[in-house]
C-alpha cells in the first residue's frame, strides 16, 4: 500500500435547507468544513471495503480486504495524525487463514488502544456443495492496531454453513455487540443472530437468535442507546417476497430482543436479495435514526430515512434523501453525533459515472441539505463514522489504473446554535 499525493480540501459552503438564519446568498452563516482528502493506492487484483471509525482524538481507522496473486488479507490501518494521512496497513488474519471473499468489508470498532475487527473465515470443511461456508471471527488489538491477537470464533454452532454479513458495535459501558446472518437451522431463509463480548473481545457469549426469514445477503446493523437499549436492523422477507427493513430492540443491554418492527412499510416485492444493507445511529436524547434502500411499490430506487422517539417501538414517516434524476442511489450509510447532527452518504450510479454524495442535517433530521458530491474520480462503497466530539470521517473506494484507491476525509458540521449565533 503506497501513500499517494494528498488532495487539499477546504471550506465547503452547502445550501442548508434548515431552520437557522441564512446569508443573503442563501447559504448557511457558517460553512461545513471538509478536511484534507488523503488517498492510498492499492495495486491489487480486488479490494472489498472499507469500514471506517474515528476515535476521540480524531485519528481515523480503516478495515478492508484485499486479494493479490490469490492471497487474501484482512487489513487494518490507522492515520498517523488526526484526520490523516493513513499509516501502513497491518494484516489481521494469519497466513494460513483464507478470508471469505464477499461484497462486504470487515466490521471495525476502535476505543482507545483497543481495536476490534470481525471478518469471515472460509470454513475448513467447505465443500463444492457448500462453497460459501464460513466461520465468523473476532480479532482484537490492544496496542492501537500495531499487532493483532489470534482471532476467536463468534458462532457457537459447528455447521458447515454461512455466518456472514456481520455488524459490530461497542456500547457506552464497553460491551461489544455483534450481529450477523446465520443459516444453522437449515431453513430456506437464514436467521438473524447476535452475541456479545463482555471482556474486551476475549470470549463470546452464547449466540442468540433474534428472528428468522432474513434476506440472505443484506448486511445487518447494530447500535445502542441510553439505558440499556440495543438495536439490530436487517431486511426481512414477508409473505409474497415482500422485503422490509426491520429493527428489533433490546431493553436489557442485548441479553434479549423483542420481535422486529417494520421501519418504512415499503411493500417492496423482490424475488431475490438486493444486497443493500440498512444503517443506524442514535443521539443523546435517544432518537434512533435508520437509513435504507428500497424500490417500494413503484419500483423506483430510493434512499430513505426515518426515526423513532419511542426506542424503536414505532417510526416516523420516511423521508426521501436522493433527488437526482437518471441516477441509481445505492448503499446508504449514516453517522449521528450526540447532538443529533447527521451525515448520510450513498452512491449515485449512472451509465458512465459512479459518484459518492452526502447529505447533512444539523437539526436532528428535521431538514437535510441537498446531496453534495465529494469524490473526484469514479467511486463506490462510501462509509461514514463520527466521534463523540462531532468529528465525522468519510471513506470510499476510488478506481485506479491499475488497482484501487482508498480515500479518507474528515468533516466538521456546525451546530444549529452556532449557525444561528454567527449571524447575530
Amino acid at each position: 500500500m503506497g501513500q499517494s499525493e494528498k488532495s487539499m480540501g477546504g471550506l465547503l459552503a452547502l445550501c442548508l435547507a434548515v431552520a437557522v438564519p441564512f446569508t443573503a446568498q442563501g447559504e448557511p452563516a457558517r460553512p461545513i468544513e471538509l478536511g484534507q482528502k488523503f488517498v492510498t493506492e492499492h495495486k491489487v487484483k480486488s479490494l472489498v471495503g472499507p469500514s471506517v471509525q474515528v476515535d476521540e482524538q480524531g485519528y481515523v481507522s480503516l478495515a478492508w480486504t484485499e486479494e493479490d496473486k490469490d492471497v487474501r488479507s484482512v487489513l487494518y490501518a490507522r492515520s498517523t495524525e488526526p484526520g490523516g494521512p493513513m499509516g501502513s496497513a497491518v494484516r489481521i488474519n494469519r497466513p494460513e487463514e483464507a478470508p471469505y471473499w464477499r461484497q462486504e468489508a470487515p466490521a471495525v470498532v476502535v476505543h482507545g488502544d483497543d481495536v476490534f475487527v470481525t471478518w469471515a473465515l472460509t470454513h475448513s470443511r467447505a465443500t463444492p456443495q457448500q462453497p460459501l461456508a464460513t466461520e465468523l471471527r473476532l480479532s482484537r488489538s490492544t496496542d492501537g492496531g500495531r499487532t493483532f491477537q489470534p482471532s476467536v470464533l463468534v458462532n457457537d454452532d459447528p455447521g458447515v454453513i454461512q455466518h456472514t454479513f456481520d455488524a459490530l458495535h461497542r456500547d457506552a459501558d464497553g460491551r461489544l455487540h455483534l450481529s450477523w446472518i446465520d443459516g444453522r437451522e437449515g431453513k430456506k431463509e437464514p436467521g438473524t443472530y447476535v452475541a456479545r463480548s463482555l471482556d474486551r473481545g476475549v470470549t463470546i457469549t452464547k449466540n442468540l437468535k433474534v428472528d428468522e426469514g432474513t434476506c440472505v445477503c443484506c448486511r445487518t446493523a447494530v447500535t445502542s442507546g441510553t439505558e440499556g437499549m440495543v438495536y439490530v436492523a436487517w431486511r426481512k422477507i414477508f409473505e409474497g417476497n415482500v422485503r422490509e427493513t426491520v429493527v428489533a430492540r433490546s431493553t436489557d443491554h442485548g441479553e434479549t430482543f423483542e420481535p422486529p418492527v417494520i421501519v418504512g412499510h415499503d411493500q417492496w416485492v423482490f424475488p431475490a436479495c438486493p444486497h443493500r444493507p440498512a444503517s443506524m445511529g442514535v443521539d443523546r436524547q435517544g432518537r434512533l435514526y435508520v437509513v435504507w434502500y428500497t424500490e417500494g411499490t413503484d419500483e423506483i430506487p430510493a434512499v430513505y430515512i426515518a426515526y423513532s422517539d419511542d426506542r424503536g417501538k414505532t417510526f416516523s414517516d420516511k423521508r426521501k434523501l436522493n433527488v437526482a434524476k437518471n441516477t441509481f442511489p445505492d448503499h446508504p450509510q449514516i453517522a449521528v453525533d450526540p447532538e443529533g447532527r447527521i451525515v448520510v452518504v450513498w452512491e449515485e450510479q449512472a451509465p458512465v459515472k459512479r459518484d459518492v454524495v452526502m447529505s447533512v442535517s444539523i437539526d436532528r433530521g428535521a431538514t437535510f441539505t441537498a446531496p453534495h458530491k465529494v469524490n473526484e474520480k469514479k467511486s463506490q462503497t462510501p462509509v461514514v463514522a463520527v466521534n463523540r466530539q462531532g468529528l465525522f470521517a468519510l471513506a470510499w473506494v476510488e478506481h485506479g489504473m491499475p488497482g484501487y484507491k482508498l480515500a479518507v476525509q474528515t468533516l466538521t458540521v456546525p451546530s444549529a446554535k452556532v449557525a444561528a449565533e454567527s449571524v447575530r
